[in-house]
């Protein structure tokens, strides 16, 4: 039986089945203790190692250095550890990505671009990725999320997004009203006003559409509260219902269940997914009906991508799925 993946994207982009948090832990010891979550819940979220805040100035070679180690160590069970680097006016950002990808390059799961003011800001430092990935003899390109918080990155969001290798565009909301010079009030760092104030909703739209429009996934920012579950599992459900948002960031342990939780898709509609996919299959990928409803190609598309997701962020998907779909 031909499975969907090879069926339904002939000739199109597959878009990226990634965990539904990204999780950010700048030092060793948060590093490590995010690595023993992962193994603990499975990967159901992401650990990006922050080369750019985490590394202290005079550093950053060290920093570097450290977290490619604990990349590549044997608490990378699941292979979905990524790195920040520096941006592109540091001088040391060049060398993060040597270092990174000399010694840890076939285990990184991506590299996350900060402060891009620009499509061609974003594109050298890709090209400089795939020139040291090529001199160290790794032959697959290593995946790229782009940080849009700068006022020439959200002008430019369509184009970054559609840049080859790209699979997240992630929204830097601190940055971003910073560089406002006051005109954003520091409300609109936090709810309500992240989702009320037009200049913020404006460019978590813009960066939704351009990433869902060039088949990248919409990652959202992290919510600065650290103990109310109820408090941070609303900020995600706002940002998946209302934005479009499939990923978001996290910066502390707690955040990262509530977050998972409110991006899980409804599990009636992972029921119907499942049954819908399994007489798909079962008839070669032609039309079906179910429960006196039509179905062809295109329901089966956004049915796949919603299964798929819905084992990303950790859901049971019964026997059936698992043996047909993720075996």
């Amino acid at each position: 039986m031909q499975h969907p993946a090879d069926v339904l994207f002939a000739g199109e982009k597959p878009f990226p089945a990634l965990p539904a948090v990204d999780h950010y832990a700048g030092s060793e010891k948060l590093m490590r203790k995010a690595l023993q979550l992962q193994q603990e819940l499975g990967p159901i979220f992401d650990v990006t190692c922050d080369c750019e805040d985490g590394a202290h100035a005079g550093a950053e070679a060290e920093h570097a250095t450290m977290a490619a180690e604990l990349i590549l160590s044997k608490d990378n069970r699941f292979g979905r550890v990524g790195a920040r680097i520096h941006d592109i006016t540091h001088e040391h950002w060049q060398q993060d990505l040597e270092i990174l990808v000399r010694l840890a390059g076939r285990s990184l799961a991506f590299v996350t671009l900060p402060k891009v003011r620009s499509a061609s800001d974003a594109a050298e430092q890709i090209r400089a990725l795939r020139a040291i990935e090529a001199s160290h003899g790794i032959d697959k390109a290593i995946p790229v999320h782009v940080l849009i918080e700068t006022h020439g990155a959200l002008r430019e969001a369509w184009e970054i997004a559609a840049l080859d290798s790209v699979e997240s565009l992630d929204f830097g909301l601190m940055d971003f009203v910073s560089g406002h010079h006051g005109a954003i009030p520091g409300s609109a760092m936090t709810s309500p006003g992240q989702f009320t104030h037009p200049l913020v909703v404006r460019a978590k739209v813009e960066i939704a559409a351009a990433a869902l429009g060039n088949g990248v996934v919409p990652s959202h920012n992290v919510t600065t509260e650290l103990k109310d579950l109820d408090y941070i599992r609303g900020d995600a459900e706002r940002a998946r219902r209302e934005f479009g948002y499939l990923r978001m960031w996290s910066i502390h342990p707690n955040q990262i269940r509530p977050i998972v939780e409110a991006m899980r898709p409804d599990f009636s509609e992972v029921e119907a997914a499942v049954e819908i996919l399994a007489n798909a299959q079962a008839v070669g990928w032609g039309p079906t009906q179910h429960k006196g409803k039509l179905h062809d190609r295109a329901s089966y598309r956004y049915f796949w991508e919603l299964l798929s997701r819905a084992k990303a962020t950790g859901m049971a998907v019964g026997e059936q799925a698992e043996r047909r779909f993720f075996g």
